[in-house]
């Protein structure tokens, strides 16, 4: 037999609600939805942050940039020394080898007659970089750059 009271919740979120009231819950859930997509954006802009700074430390960001079109040392007109990390993202996506492949290119440098990136940048070698960019680093910022999502896809 259905009781003609009211359900009045001691609590608003809680194991009291009424029976049957999803209004709570779902509003419970929305709410903590949001808590944590706020708690993954500033995590991943402290992480974004540490490695631009990681980046800059070792010269990476000397010739390359994060985004496309922003290359710190190319005169307008002219490609860009190095590829927008970004693009680099965009390339390998997928590529299951490409980590390891990369990480080797960052601390041993590029062949400037076998260049992956052909009218894409100015053309000059990657130097190598192992005096300046401790293996574990290389690894990090590759691992880093091939996360990047697209420069449209929404951050």
């Amino acid at each position: 037999m259905k009781s003609s009271r009211p359900c009045v919740p001691k609590r608003r979120f809680g194991s009291n609600a009424c029976p049957g009231d999803w209004r709570g819950r779902a509003a419970a859930g929305l709410a903590l939805t949001a808590l944590l997509a706020g708690a993954n954006a500033a995590t991943t802009s402290r992480h974004e942050a540490a490695m631009l700074r990681l980046a800059a430390r070792s010269g990476c960001s000397d010739c390359h940039a994060l985004e496309p079109g922003t290359s710190p040392t190319s005169q307008p007109g002219l490609p860009p020394v190095g590829p927008a990390w970004r693009d680099v993202a965009a390339k390998y996506r997928g590529d299951t080898d490409a980590q390891a492949r990369l990480t080797q290119t960052v601390l041993a440098g590029s062949d400037p007659y076998n260049s992956h990136w052909k009218d894409k940048v100015a053309g000059l070698a990657m130097p190598a970089n192992q005096v300046v960019v401790r293996p574990a680093d290389a690894r990090r910022l590759v691992r880093w750059i091939l996360a990047l999502p697209d420069a449209a896809a929404p951050r």
